[in-house]
């Protein structure tokens, strides 16, 4: 769950409180000011608390106070990008829960793919939230779907799994490929499956 800016400063100690207002701050000025392109590249503050928030903050609010410090500082698709690059699994995961408040169109998608393809279930939870529902198209949402149940990510993670499940013939025919795989390895099937594949189902004229 993520937090506001209200609910954090009520949950935080005072040590950590007064970090967070420095990095809000440190955020805020980098947004309203315009970068040196002449200048040699260097890593603004803010982003140097991005990293350190779990130490500061608690790994329990991380994922919050990471998320407002990439919304103070209006942080463009490069900067996502390379915080989401050059960072741990944990600031991966912040910056993937922050693209749909952030990014309006497709251009992260390939930081949602990235996360995909690993097997964190951290990162791949938080790759099929809303802005994978709403960009990625039905072929790598399908897999996105079947990869949740290879890792054991619950499908509840799936943002609006209902809406893009419904009358998918293809996606029925997936889940019934893997389960029958699984039967005949005599491994069990995903508890989740039977759940996804009822959603396939076109529903009843009246």
């Amino acid at each position: 769950m993520t937090l506001t800016r209200a609910e954090l400063d009520n949950r935080l100690g005072g040590a950590a409180r007064a970090w967070l207002d420095g990095a809000v701050a440190e955020a805020a000025h980098a947004a309203s000011t315009a970068r040196d392109a002449t200048a040699p590249y260097a890593p603004p503050s803010w982003e140097l608390r991005f990293a350190s928030a779990g130490r500061h903050c608690g790994q329990d609010h991380a994922d919050s106070v990471r998320g407002l410090l990439l919304h103070e500082a209006r942080a463009d698709e490069a900067t996502l990008a390379r915080l989401y690059h050059q960072g741990t699994a944990a600031e991966r995961r912040a910056v993937l829960l922050a693209l749909p408040s952030l990014v309006p169109g497709p251009q992260a998608l390939p930081l949602v793919e990235d996360a995909l393809r690993t097997n964190d279930t951290r990162l791949v939870a938080a790759a099929v939230g809303p802005y994978a529902a709403a960009h990625l198209d039905a072929h790598s949402w399908r897999h996105a779907v079947l990869k949740c149940l290879f890792t054991g990510v619950p499908v509840d993670a799936v943002a609006a799994l209902g809406e893009r499940a419904r009358a998918d013939a293809e996606l029925a025919r997936m889940l019934s490929d893997y389960a029958a795989e699984r039967t005949a390895a005599g491994r069990p099937v995903p508890d989740d499956l039977p759940r996804v594949l009822a959603l396939t189902v076109p529903p009843q004229e009246s």
